[in-house]
Parts: structure tokens; sequence; C-alpha cells
């Protein structure tokens, strides 16, 4: 299967494949400073939870390298500035917090101002290293839920377009298919953005696993007929109880999974645990902007001065969730517990 590796780092420049213009053209876009990372992000040419980590452990330490660290006092004033903007690129995805944090906090445990900025850049290639690591004990972890001549379907793009490499849903796809397991393939178109249709569909053809593109509201009519095994997505933010923020569309597959008594998965790594959240309901749900649902491609495809609302994700209540795979192992109800277990276990 060929690789496919979204982010790359090389001589202080961050390259990355710009998602936006996938399937039609690959096009590699560099980042020479924080606020083009930041940028990158804000118009989704790098999106998907882990990858906005990734990116995001970079952009610090491209911040780092544009500011002078001879007063240790003033520039960590100024980094952790560069922090908070980093963090307001999107709001959902708890992992672009998780990593600024964890940099930042490398930054400030670093009293030898002349290394400082050499130790961010490590950190930030560690998270991307760690990423693909965690990616693949996830697959590992959960390729034993994929029935074997049976079906899956996935929402979104949960691949390693979402990620430094390999993928989190799609990740656990791959590693059932590499385990030698055969079965059916559906993955959502994803409106309005379409990550399904261009990236998850794009992306298994690149890994050779024949899937099959179907509309969002196809999925019911799927369950219904026995056609679907099992669902498996990823996640943008878990709260400690197991409500999972995903991509919109995913709460109405959870419901209708449990209707039509389906398994419904979820993959994600620990830093995708929130647990300073009880519950779903406090997580903050990005509203994009309504020119996604009346245009396509700068083209209206709805009335003129149309009102549009566009959520970015949607929250699944935990009690639709059947377990949430993450590089710690598979976790089940009680969340709460499992959760937590998870977290302390991937000694982050």
């Amino acid at each position: 299967m060929s690789e496919i590796r979204p982010i790359e780092w090389a001589n202080g420049t961050l390259k990355f494949i710009d998602q936006t213009r996938l399937p039609l053209e690959e096009v590699i876009v560099e980042a020479h400073g924080y606020l083009e990372a930041v940028d990158a992000i804000k118009t989704m040419r790098v999106r998907g939870a882990p990858a906005i980590g990734v990116t995001a452990a970079y952009a610090v330490a491209m911040a780092a390298a544009e500011l002078d660290s001879s007063n240790r006092d003033s520039f960590l004033q100024q980094l952790s500035a560069a922090g908070v903007e980093i963090k307001a690129a999107r709001p959902t995805a708890v992992n672009l917090m998780w990593a600024v944090n964890r940099m930042i906090a490398v930054a400030s445990s670093e009293t030898d101002t002349s290394r400082i900025k050499d130790r961010l850049v490590t950190e930030a290639v560690l998270i991307e290293q760690e990423d693909e690591a965690i990616n693949r004990l996830m697959g590992s972890h959960g390729k034993d839920l994929i029935p074997d001549g049976g079906s899956v379907l996935t929402h979104c793009n949960a691949g390693a377009l979402a990620t430094a490499a390999f993928g989190t849903a799609v990740g656990v796809i791959r590693a059932s298919w590499e385990d030698g397991k055969r079965f059916k393939v559906f993955n959502t178109e994803t409106r309005p953005f379409l990550q399904g249709a261009r990236l998850t569909a794009w992306e298994f053809k690149k890994l050779g696993i024949p899937s099959t593109l179907v509309v969002d509201s196809a999925a019911g009519m799927l369950m219904h007929r026995g056609e679907i095994g099992c669902v498996i997505t990823g996640a943008d933010r878990i709260a400690a109880n197991g409500d999972t923020a995903n991509k919109i569309g995913t709460y109405t597959l959870a419901v209708l999974a449990k209707e039509n008594g389906i398994p419904f998965y979820i993959a994600a790594p620990t830093s995708t645990v929130d647990l300073s959240l009880a519950t779903g309901d406090q997580i903050e749900i990005e509203q994009r902007s309504q020119s996604e649902v009346t245009e396509f491609r700068g083209i209206q495809v709805a009335p003129e001065g149309v009102e549009a609302l566009n959520p970015g994700f949607d929250v699944t209540p935990a009690k639709y969730v059947t377990a949430i795979i993450t590089e710690a192992g598979v976790a089940r109800p009680p969340y709460t517990e499992s959760l937590n277990l998870a977290v302390r276990s991937a000694n982050y």
C-alpha cells in the first residue's frame, strides 16, 4: 500500500498537501511562518484533529524562530501570545489546544535560552512521529472489530490526510485489510465540504481498498437493508463521559446504527479526550461560512440571499457509542472510567 504523508517538515518550512485541491490536483503548499500555518488550518487546507495538532506544534516552533530569545521572560510572553493566535484557528478540535499547550510547556521548562528554539523543533517532530505510531496502535487494537466478509461505513475523512500518517478510523479499516480480512467499505460524501467524496474516496483508491461512495442521506436505507455491519468514525473532541464531537452528521449515523442494532465505533487518540469537560454539552461547535452551503467551488447553488446554517460538527451522546478505540486499547462503557484509564495509560 502506498503511504500518504500529508505533512512534512524540512529546514524550517512546513510542507503540506492542500486538501482543498483534492482529488483533482495533488498540490504541495509551503508555510514559512506560523501565521501561514494558522491560515492553512483556518481555510481547511490542513484539516483533521490530529493533523491540526501536528501543524499547530510546528506553528509554535515557527513562531519561536521569529522571536528574539535573548530575554527569556519576554520570549515566553510573546510565544504564549502566538500560542493564543494558533489556538483560535479552529475551536472544536482539542488536539489543537493540546499540542500548543504541550509546546509552550516545553519552552517554559527550558532554562537555557540558546537551546529553546531547537528544543521546540525537536518536540514538534516528536509529536508528528508519535501521531503515526499512535495511529498504527489504534489500527492494531481496532482491527478485530471490523467483520471479515461483512461491511463497514465511515463518515467524513479520518484517514492519513487527517493525521501525520496512517489514519484513525480509516487506519483501523486499513489495518483490518492488511490483516487479510475482506469486507465491503462504504464512505459518505460528507456535505457540505465533501471530505468523504474528495478525500476519503481518494485515500481508499490510493490504498487499493475498494470502496463505495454514498450520499449522506442513504446511510439509513443501507442500515435498514442489512448492508452495513458496523460504523466507524474519527473524533475532534471527546468529553470525559464519552460524548463525542465529530463531523456534522455523525450523530445521525449513531442514532440510525443504534436503531438498527449496528455497532458504532470511534477511533481517536487519547489527545482527543478532554477530561476537563464532563459532557459534550460543553464542547464548542464551530459555525462555518454560509457560502460552503450556498456555493460549490464559487458557483451559486442556492437562491441568492438565502440563509444557511453550517455547523462544522455535532455531538454524539455516549449512549450511542459501542466502543472508543485509542492507542491505549479499546474503551467501553462506562466511559468515565475507561477513558480516564486510557488517558493515564498513554502518559501524556
